[in-house]
């Protein structure tokens, strides 16, 4: 059956590094949907996907020709404990496609029946996760933030036993790889140099093949790697994304989001929101993200402190200096990004206060993140377009102290006012995906058997930036008996 055109290089890698086994066969699979523009960007039609043979291999039932099902190995610090032994506990790669954009992205089904890793767990996902996965990676793409992306869902008409019986599914998973931070750590713990040397050389080939013609090519990869989670994070920081599972083996060393389990974007901006609901000390809150990915970093890099230098201490020394390299990063990503939400387009010494000062007015006042940032587009024409930010603000008069200073600021800027407004209304979403609306696709699905707001969600969030005629409810906060206060992983 030649669906894919697979080229495997991860399963070429020593035996070590990956299980070899094939998915689990369901009942009856059917299909929910094909992510069409993806799958034509992978070269592959569409309509066989959704036949009956590519069903078939979605749902793991048959294997298309070239494919090497594998299982990879990792380890991972969880919420700060490290966990030697974790990897693909219901997950199969299948295999490696080169696009018709040249680029490789691993082929991966997740749900897809146990493994060696799956320490005493079924290998199953069922349909709620599966969808909240293909609606959040959808959207974040669609916001033009790296993260790994949703090819296809199938229901697999076996039920999957969590708290209640649960419908079943299997999601496609596409990445630029699933080499992750545990990756390393997995090898490092079984303190095997040459599996971490291995696995070094084949992270520079695949994604990051310039620090190959560096002085010092593991060196050149941990500042890669650096920069890439530097501008990730400050990514979703930007649109108010809130990960929920920051594990070192959900950190992916090509800067991709991954894993989008009590993932959640904010509403109302509070920089201790929280949404996981095993997260009780705030770990993986909004505001401590950058910290977090810092301190993932930090475990990748004492993975290669053997490849940095031959002697302990001038390996720590390298690292630490690369390290440092994260803070820079961040903020000028994180600062840049917010200079853009405000509508400024050169850079001045006052920017980031104005920010700064917005953003605690915004808590204070209990402002939805995204509506405000969003309402400055209008706002920016002048004092007339201010009445939908002010209504955000539980005390209005601290908006306007606020938008008095900022249009001081707008006034010292070359553009036009058309130019402003173009720039702002790109980068400043009118949907994204709402907790709530998330919740009420899935339970609809779930409970219904009714896919038409999945599938109506899904099309509001994959043109974020746009304001469309009768998409207006996808723009609103919840009421409060909307509101969804925790998420929980798909385990």
């Amino acid at each position: 059956m030649a669906v894919f055109t697979f080229d495997n290089t991860y399963a070429r890698l020593p035996e070590r590094f990956h299980a070899r086994l094939p998915p689990t066969p369901v009942a009856a699979p059917r299909l929910v949907r094909v992510n069409e523009p993806l799958a034509a960007l992978l070269g592959v039609d569409p309509a066989a996907l959704a036949g009956p043979e590519g069903v078939a291999m979605l749902a793991g039932n048959a294997l298309p020709d070239g494919a090497e099902p594998i299982a990879q190995a990792y380890a991972g610090h969880q919420f700060g404990n490290f966990v030697p032994q974790l990897g693909d506990g219901r997950a199969i790669l299948l295999g490696e496609v080169v696009g018709r954009d040249g680029v490789r992205r691993d082929i991966q089904l997740k749900g897809s029946g146990p493994t060696p890793f799956s320490r005493r767990g079924d290998g199953r996902a069922a349909l709620g996760p599966v969808l909240r996965e293909y609606i959040v990676s959808e959207a974040m793409f669609a916001l033009g933030i790296p993260t790994t992306r949703s090819l296809a869902a199938v229901t697999t008409g076996e039920p999957v036993y969590r708290e209640t019986p649960l419908p079943g599914a299997v999601l496609t998973r596409v990445a630029l790889s699933h080499l992750r931070v545990g990756t390393f750590q997995y090898f490092a713990a079984r303190q095997d140099v040459d599996g971490i040397r291995i696995l070094a050389d084949y992270a520079i080939a695949r994604h990051y093949p310039e620090a190959a013609g560096a002085a010092h090519p593991h060196r050149a990869l941990l500042g890669h790697v650096i920069a890439a989670q530097a501008r990730l994070v400050a990514h979703w920081m930007l649109v108010g994304f809130i990960h929920g599972v920051m594990n070192t083996d959900n950190c992916t060393i090509s800067g991709e989001t991954i894993d989008y389990g009590p993932c959640a974007f904010m509403d109302t901006y509070d920089p201790k929101t929280v949404f996981s609901s095993i997260d009780a000390y705030g770990r993986y809150a909004y505001a401590n993200q950058p910290g977090i990915v810092h301190w993932n970093l930090t475990r990748l890099a004492e993975t290669l402190l053997p490849l940095l230098a031959e002697q302990p201490e001038p390996a720590i020394e390298i690292a630490k200096e690369e390290l440092a390299r994260f803070a820079p990063a961040f903020e000028a990503a994180w600062h840049g990004g917010l200079r853009r939400k405000l509508g400024f387009l050169e850079a001045r010494e006052e920017d980031l206060a104005l920010a700064e000062q917005l953003l605690q007015r915004m808590q204070e006042g209990g402002a939805d993140f995204t509506l405000t940032f969003r309402a400055l587009v209008g706002a920016a024409a002048g004092p007339e377009g201010d009445a939908a930010a002010r209504a955000l603000f539980s005390a209005p008069d601290a908006y306007d102290t606020w938008a008095a200073s900022w249009r001081a600021r707008l006034a010292q800027e070359p553009a036009s006012a058309e130019e402003r407004r173009a720039a702002m209304q790109a980068t400043n979403p009118a949907i994204i995906a709402r907790n709530h609306q998330v919740e009420a696709a899935i339970a609809a699905a779930v409970e219904r058997e009714d896919l038409g707001p999945f599938e109506a969600l899904l099309d509001a969030v994959s043109r974020p930036f746009e304001s469309r005629t009768g998409l207006e409810g996808y723009t609103l906060p919840p009421q409060p008996e909307e509101r969804v206060l925790q998420t929980f992983c798909g385990t």
